[in-house]
């Protein structure tokens, strides 16, 4: 409200009340401008800017009260095993040599028998050696129609007998699609990100007819043929020790009592023992606290999330350990220093100088047992992690909380006890990166194929995208997998036999 002159009063101590009543709300629309400004700075660099979350080191190394004296992780004494940690050493990069086993075919490049005479005294060139090189080739896939002939018997004397040979189980009764085909188009799908309608077109080019809805109701069949191996998956996840769990959207055309319109989701476990690694997909029409209950009934060991609320409930219900995510606290910082105007260096590069000395340490003990990377964070990350803490809370009463740094401070300190649960268990990581990299191969489809028509087709992308990227997790090729399940799995008598098709199989006693 502007005041004029004759409204003003002729007391000095209200005029003083006014004054500050003035002053108070420019600061407060000074906060606001800020704010807004700082918005605009974060969408212009999120748009334009680089995406990646590297920081300067020279800002980082500004602020003295984030550093500690210079880690010897090499040499770190480890009280329960006597053994020392041994440093992660980068590969040199270059060109990998062809695979030994691909077949070789030599095209032999010799000279004209006019050039194998030597240009100085006549005499003819002897042989010395050889050069070679290799370049890749590529055959076209090879298409086939397999033809199934039963034999058919009957008694030559009466004519009541008549016997027929038996078909062996097929994936899908009554199709044209043979295991090797829904194989490829699983992998082509699910594991390459190439739509149905897509790969529909591709067919047409060889003069094979498949629309895209018969290609989306066999992915439907095999995706509910696998849910065998599927569930043995679910109860083998669950028996391990530590889970990782992310989330993302997913949009499905007809779900009851929603729109077209409205976002379902798609969850990711990961976990595993023994060397295993399992990535569950699990499809839900919601995002609420009931799907973390119901994931996590039967796990007792450490769940790694991000920070969504959603997971506490699950956790507290089951009395499961809940661990935080690092990642997402330094991803609020790094934002908050995209967002500062001229480069500013300020509170938020004092709190991502914390956070860059926790993982420095985590990368000198990347590939130590879990008893060392105990020893090492209660000696080398605790301090740390109390200096943080110490300077979170102070900057709290000094940052306003709606900037992006306030944000970040409070969003830190919301998530402290569970971002410091890695302190005291060796087998926890600082972060969720785990699930977020597991989740990534769904996101990449999603953005080719967009949406699924069905909630059964939801369902069965997620069982198929469960079995690919376990496969793949544990170094076993897609194809070949799919094949074989596809081949044996109608034929599975017993649970041995079920248990024999799993992509972890080869971990299995």
């Amino acid at each position: 409200m502007k005041l004029k002159t004759d409204d003003l009063p002729n007391d000095i101590e209200a005029l003083k009340t006014i004054i500050r009543s003035q002053q108070s709300r420019e600061s407060h629309l000074q906060n606001q401008i800020d704010q807004l400004l700082e918005q605009i700075r974060l969408a212009r660099h999120q748009r334009f800017g680089s995406q990646s979350e590297k920081s300067s080191p020279d800002q980082l190394g500004l602020f003295n009260e984030a550093e500690t004296d210079q880690l010897d992780i090499e040499t770190l004494d480890n009280t329960s095993t006597g053994t020392t940690v041994q440093s992660h050493q980068r590969k040199k990069p270059g060109r990998k040599p062809l695979p030994a086993e691909l077949p070789r075919i030599e095209v032999i490049h010799d000279l004209d028998e006019s050039e194998k005479t030597c240009p100085h005294d006549g005499h003819t060139l002897k042989p010395i050696g050889e050069t070679f090189s290799e370049q890749l080739d590529i055959i076209p896939a090879k298409i086939q129609v397999i033809r199934h002939i039963r034999k058919k018997y009957a008694c030559p004397c009466c004519d009541q007998t008549i016997k027929t040979a038996t078909l062996p189980k097929q994936p899908i009764p009554k199709s044209q699609a043979s295991p090797g085909l829904l194989a490829h188009i699983a992998v082509s799908k699910y594991a390459d990100a190439l739509p149905l309608y897509r790969q529909a077109d591709m067919w047409k080019r060889v003069q094979v007819e498949f629309d895209r809805g018969t290609l989306a109701n066999w992915m439907c069949k095999i995706g509910e043929l696998i849910q065998p191996l599927i569930n043995l998956l679910h109860d083998k996840l669950n028996q391990g020790a530590l889970i990782h769990c992310d989330e993302t959207t997913v949009q499905v055309l007809n779900e009851p009592g929603k729109k077209p319109q409205s976002q379902s989701y798609m969850w990711v476990r990961v976990g595993g023992q023994s060397g295993e690694i399992i990535i569950l997909y699990d499809y839900h029409p919601s995002r609420s606290s009931e799907v973390p209950k119901q994931l996590f009934e039967d796990f007792k060991g450490i769940l790694v999330t991000d920070g969504y609320a959603g997971y506490d409930a699950g956790a507290q219900q089951n009395n499961i350990i809940h661990a935080g995510c690092m990642v997402h606290a330094r991803r609020k910082f790094t934002e908050a220093i995209k967002a500062q105007a001229n480069n500013k260096t300020g509170k938020a590069h004092q709190g991502l100088a914390f956070i860059k000395k926790l993982y420095a340490i985590e990368t000198e003990t990347k590939n130590a047992t879990p008893e060392q990377k105990y020893q090492a964070r209660q000696q080398y990350s605790k301090p740390v992690i109390e200096q943080f803490k110490t300077w979170l809370e102070k900057s709290s009463q000094q940052v306003p909380p709606k900037t992006l740094t306030g944000q970040a401070i409070h969003y830190t300190l919301k998530q402290w006890p569970k971002l410091i649960v890695f302190l005291d268990h060796g087998i926890v990581p600082i972060d969720n990166n785990r699930a977020e990299n597991a989740i990534r191969p769904f996101v990449i489809g999603r953005k080719n194929w967009m949406f699924s028509t069905s909630q059964r087709g939801a369902k069965a992308s997620a069982n198929i995208y469960s079995l690919i990227q376990t496969a793949r997790a544990n170094e076993i090729e897609p194809f070949e997998f799919f094949k074989t399940v596809f081949t044996d799995l109608p034929k599975a008598d017993s649970l041995s036999d079920i248990e024999k098709l799993l992509p972890i199989s080869k971990h299995v006693d």
